[in-house]
């Protein structure tokens, strides 16, 4: 298993980045928030699981330790494969996710996109006793509201890391609101990855 990968990070995706470790460059898939903390040119550094399909291997990257081992925990459960850990993963904090399957909150789980109501209900139930006890319980729940505001910061950072100016950024980041203004009014986190791409589109037709 490849535990980690550190070296030059040589590109920066919307959805994945590439890190030059020993001549060979290593195609990693990250949430949002992981891709924020890279920067093209510059040394960097990600935990990383190897997901192993007879067709393929894909390598996902994740900026602590934490974040990697619930990525494989949450697929233990049924129907959890690597892209909604991932993106269960972008929406809320490994400790987020302790705190909602150990109170049982439904309606945390379904903010991801791709979770329903069933489905959280399963989540729950085949990993109550094992994601361990959340941490900082309390702060984590008055918080919520922090996590999603922090859309704006994340989809920022990634555009600037793609090379879009600050004011660009600005502007995309304004033009994507009312998007993730419905996600919120909705009774659901802001979609990261989905507020980028919209981002990127505004982007390119300016």
């Amino acid at each position: 298993m490849i535990a980690s990968v550190a070296g030059r990070v040589a590109a920066v995706g919307p959805d994945s980045a590439v890190l030059e470790v020993g001549g060979v460059g290593m195609l990693v898939h990250c949430a949002p928030g992981t891709l924020a903390t890279l920067r093209a040119g510059e040394q960097g550094r990600l935990a990383t699981s190897l997901v192993v399909r007879e067709e393929s291997l894909t390598l996902y990257g994740f900026a602590t330790d934490d974040e990697r081992l619930t990525f494989e925990m949450l697929q233990t459960a049924s129907g959890v494969g690597p892209r909604l850990a991932l993106a269960m993963l972008a929406v809320h904090t490994p400790n987020a996710l302790r705190v909602a399957v150990a109170s049982a909150d439904v309606k945390t789980l379904t903010m991801v996109p791709g979770i329903g109501q069933k489905g959280a209900q399963r989540i729950i139930l085949e990993l109550k006793d094992k994601l361990g006890t959340p941490a900082e319980a309390v702060d984590a729940a008055l918080n919520g509201h922090a996590r999603q505001a922090s859309w704006r910061d994340q989809v920022h950072s990634a555009l600037v890391n793609l090379g879009y100016s600050a004011r660009d950024a600005d502007e995309a980041v304004a033009a994507v609101a009312p998007q993730a203004d419905a996600d919120v009014a909705a009774g659901r986190a802001p979609a990261v990855a989905a507020l980028l791409k919209s981002a990127l589109r505004a982007l390119s037709v300016r």
